[in-house]
């Protein structure tokens, strides 16, 4: 079940008050993200490997 707690809020939030930004959530063996500004909606769920690799795609085309 997702609660409250269970979301962590990007490192990067920005704007206003902090809630332009996403949240995830670690659901071994998935995750779950969602906008921070709309807890409405679905949150998108993807398996760990692929958010991983994901995310290893973004620092390094960050590093270029």
């Amino acid at each position: 079940m997702l609660t409250h707690d269970t979301w962590t809020k990007s490192s990067y939030s920005g704007g206003g008050q902090g809630d332009a930004c996403v949240e995830i959530a670690h659901l071994h063996p998935r995750i779950a993200i969602r906008d921070s500004k709309d807890h409405t909606r679905a949150p998108l769920s993807v398996p760990t490997e692929a958010f991983s690799a994901l995310v290893r795609s973004l620092k390094r085309d960050a590093e270029r």
